[in-house]
């Protein structure tokens, strides 16, 4: 696919990279709320917001390439990108941008259900190959819940909001961007340990626009900005 939007333009030069480079960021853009299009089209979700406002910090521009989670990977590892960014779990070699974790979510307006002791005898809906079902999987056997299977995010919500189900687990931007949008749930619990998410690039490459990321990074947290982007996403 070809690049589908330009990022933020600068003075590249004056951030310590080469006059006039402009960065190839691949991405995955079905990944509400890190990156999703609007009803007008424009990229946008915490991870687009972000790099947005991280390149007008530091100076540099970028191209934002559309090409799914699995070819923005492999397009990075054979050098046809500088850098991923979709949500991507942290593992040593990338570094963090977004704390996750897995929360519980339940009908709105519910005030049965406070806690995982509350589960007892009853139904959790999880996602198939996600943190939260593993999370799920891992606690029900002492809270004395089942689970039940669903392969999308959607299915899974309406069968808490239905009724079907007594409550889900889900990541928490997920879930917290899922509630801003007033489907009918809330959060009930505090995030458990989960992974981060990041800004990917091959290990001994683009060192200079992964210092850049980071430091912009460090300065949006300073003066609000990264704040402010979460809290138009994500609401409990």
């Amino acid at each position: 696919k070809q690049p589908a939007s330009s990022g933020a333009s600068g003075d590249a030069s004056a951030a310590g990279t080469d006059a006039g480079k402009t960065y190839l960021i691949a991405t995955d853009t079905t990944f509400a709320p890190f990156e999703f299009q609007n009803e007008s089209g424009e990229f946008v979700g915490i991870d687009m917001d972000l790099l947005k406002a991280i390149a007008e910090d530091q100076g540099f521009s970028y191209e934002i390439q559309v090409l799914g989670f699995d070819a923005a990977v492999q397009s990075l590892q054979a050098g046809q990108s500088d850098a991923v960014i979709a949500g991507m779990s942290i593992t040593p070699e990338r570094q963090d941008n977004f704390d996750s974790g897995v929360v519980m979510g339940i009908k709105a307006g519910n005030e049965e259900i406070k806690s995982y002791e509350d589960l007892r005898g009853k139904n959790v809906a999880v996602k198939t190959g996600t943190e939260g079902s593993a999370f799920a999987e891992s606690i029900k056997a002492e809270y004395g819940f089942t689970t039940t299977y669903f392969k999308d995010s959607s299915n899974m919500y309406e069968d808490v909001i239905s009724g079907n189900s007594a409550a889900c687990f889900e990541d928490y931007p997920v879930l917290g961007y899922a509630v801003s949008q007033d489907i009918g749930l809330k959060i009930v619990t505090e995030k458990e340990q989960g992974s981060s998410y990041g800004f990917a690039v091959n290990k001994g490459q683009n060192a200079e626009l992964l210092d850049m990321f980071n430091k912009g990074l460090a300065n949006l947290k300073e003066n609000g900005k990264y704040q402010e982007i979460l809290d138009t996403y994500i609401q409990e």
